[in-house]
């Protein structure tokens, strides 16, 4: 049953999500320049910033859940958000499971003040870079959504910019990001710091640091990211 949409909609999804830890992660209206399959009225994001996720995730894998997959919090999202969309009658969409990959970079940046940092890595005014877009939830319907938060990029009044001058190994710089000195860095016993607390460029920041994933969730993503590259 398709859920009958109100002014209460964004709420009623909020609901939905908050149980998982996730949260939205603003909206928009598409056009067909936004390359969103399905031609829907209204793309959400969903996604995470703080520890709620993390919890909700790690509570579940604890009772045995995921044990056997190779990527058990891709596995989990995807069962999560695409149980949710069933009940609100919305289309999942995930960043995962390409290529082709969806533009999600892209579709973050239409939705709400997020733009890519130094690193990279796009940069939230509240939760810096500790945060990530899991999926989109892609409606028939036109929904009410809130305005787009306009707030400038925080980088741009960054003088000391200390995220591209902390990495032990310089692997960002004017050139871009330079993976495999990263990869090689971090798959060394002197890579231990960013291996068990998360990437020292990153958490030099200075934005967000009530958002900075705890030890465990960094090692966690961090562990993915040596597979994923070193594979």
């Amino acid at each position: 049953m398709r859920h009958e949409f109100d002014m209460a909609d964004i709420e009623y999804i909020t609901n939905v999500l908050a149980p998982h830890g996730l949260m939205l992660r603003g909206g928009f209206h598409p056009t067909p320049d936004d390359g969103v399959p399905g031609d829907p009225a209204t793309l959400v994001l969903v996604g995470n910033a703080g520890p709620d996720m993390w919890n909700a995730f790690t509570a579940v894998q604890a009772g045995g859940c995921y044990g056997d997959s190779a990527n058990p919090l891709d596995d989990w999202v995807h069962e999560v958000l695409s149980d949710a969309a069933a009940q609100l009658g919305a289309t999942p969409l995930f960043p995962s499971g390409g290529p082709p990959h969806l533009p999600f970079q892209r579709w973050a940046q239409r939705a709400e003040a997020v733009a890519p940092s130094p690193l990279g890595v796009l940069i939230h005014p509240d939760y810096g870079l500790w945060h990530a877009y899991r999926g989109a939830l892609a409606f028939d319907e036109r929904l009410d959504l809130p305005p787009r938060d306009t707030r400038p990029r925080p980088c741009d009044t960054c003088a000391d910019k200390p995220c591209l001058a902390t990495c032990p190994v310089d692997a960002f710089g004017t050139d871009g990001y330079n993976v495999p000195i990263c990869v090689g860095h971090i798959s060394t016993p002197e890579g231990a710091d960013c291996m068990d607390l998360g990437c020292r460029a990153r958490r030099a920041c200075p934005v967000g640091p009530d958002y900075i994933y705890e030890p465990t969730n960094a090692a966690f993503h961090m562990a993915a990211f040596r597979r994923a590259q070193s594979g």
